[in-house]
């Protein structure tokens, strides 16, 4: 698997850890130059802070890649499975629907926001490009919701969407 393939089916991973390991490593120094110096470094809080963010949006796309999200099941476990995937896809297609309309409510948040630029009191970054994480997690995210299904009916797979009694 060339670096290319392997970084588009691994993004969601490799983008978390890499805000996780952001966070952790600032923290740390947080609290090391705290307790050695008695002083604090200011910029660590706010960077830890906007990792801890992206990292909050960007695991939802995540989750909705490896289809981990929290779902009730129980009450489909009564249908045949042709009936539970007409309400998995009815669920997920209303999921997208509601995804673009908060990509497009965050863009135009963010035309307002890099209109008139808030500046990060440390970092001096402005924070419509940490905000910038929400309509791009949502677009991930419907992004992985449809390339599921995609990949499931090219497979002739749709029905293991379904298969909750396998699971346990």
């Amino acid at each position: 698997m060339n670096i290319i393939k392997k970084i588009y089916a691994n993004f969601e991973e490799y983008a978390c850890a890499t805000l996780i390991s952001i966070m952790i490593l600032s923290l740390m120094v947080q609290i090391l130059v705290r307790a050695l110096l008695g002083t604090s470094i200011a910029f660590t809080e706010e960077l830890s802070r906007y990792s801890f963010i992206w990292t909050i949006y960007l695991g939802g796309a995540l989750v909705a890649k490896h289809t981990s999200h929290v779902r009730i099941t129980a009450q489909f476990m009564l249908f045949p499975k042709k009936m539970r995937l007409v309400f998995l896809i009815i669920a997920d297609t209303i999921w997208v629907i509601f995804n673009f309309f908060l990509i497009a409510a965050s863009i135009g948040a963010l035309d307002v926001a890099l209109e008139f630029p808030e500046i990060s009191p440390t970092l001096f970054i402005v924070k419509a490009y940490v905000e910038a994480v929400i309509p791009l997690s949502f677009l991930l995210m419907s992004y992985r919701i449809i390339e599921k299904y995609i990949l499931k009916m090219k497979a002739n797979d749709l029905y293991s969407l379904v298969n909750y009694e396998e699971a346990t």
